[in-house]
This record gives structure tokens, C-alpha cells and sequence, in this order.
């Protein structure tokens, strides 16, 4: 189950990281960026479509393995959410490399499937 988990999280990773996202959020999502759609749509919706794009991705990952509970589901697409959407600010603000933000989501993608199969479920 370890390595379903990991490899799907991944996949889907890869799926909405580089093959799903356009350019416009690529670009857009930064703060600093300097396109014209960000005079009609701000930074910050860009940045929280992409994150929440993220979330539903594990989401769905977790929900696809059976054996969790919705509460479960929930609650690390919404961490996945919050966890993928600071990672990519401290990128997007030049605090970390492309480099360093791909790790990172990585080893969350590693966190999540061990937590997962080792029963925690981060819901009350």
C-alpha cells in the first residue's frame, strides 16, 4: 500500500505540476509577476486554483486506495492545499529554487503515504 500510495501521489504531482498546468498559472500565480491577466484576476486566486488543484489531486489519490474515511480524504487534500500553496509562494518570492520546491513536494508526498498507512488520519 506504501508504494501505491506514494507513486500515485506522485504521479498525480507530476500530472498537475507540469502536464495539467498552463502557462497562465505558472506564471500567474506569482506575486511578482508581470503578465496582463494579472490586472483583471490577482495572484492570489492563480496561486489558490493551483494549490487546490493539488489538494483534490491527493484527494482523489487517497480516495482511489479505498479504506479511508471522507474525514480522512478531506483533511489531507486540505493540508495538502495549505502545505503546496506556501511551497510555492517561498518559490514564486525567490526564497527557495525550482529545485528545492520539487523536493519539498516530494518528501510531502512520502509524508502522506507513510502517515496513511500508518493510521493517521489528522481529523479529530
Amino acid at each position: 500500500m506504501l508504494f501505491f500510495l506514494f507513486f500515485f501521489l506522485l504521479a498525480g504531482h507530476a500530472l498537475m505540476d507540469f502536464a495539467l498546468q498552463g502557462d497562465a498559472i505558472a506564471v500567474c500565480k506569482c506575486r511578482k509577476a508581470n503578465s496582463p491577466l494579472q490586472k483583471s484576476v490577482p495572484w492570489y486566486y492563480w496561486m489558490f486554483a493551483h494549490a487546490i488543484l493539488h489538494g483534490a489531486t491527493v484527494g482523489v489519490v487517497i480516495y482511489m486506495a479505498g479504506g479511508f474515511t471522507p474525514l480522512t480524504i478531506t483533511a489531507y487534500a486540505t493540508v495538502e492545499t495549505v502545505v503546496h500553496g506556501i511551497a510555492d509562494v517561498l518559490k514564486c518570492e525567490g526564497y527557495t529554487s525550482i529545485h528545492v520546491d520539487q523536493a519539498f513536494h516530494v518528501v510531502c508526498k512520502l509524508a502522506w503515504a507513510l502517515m496513511l498507512v500508518n493510521g493517521v488520519t489528522l481529523a479529530a
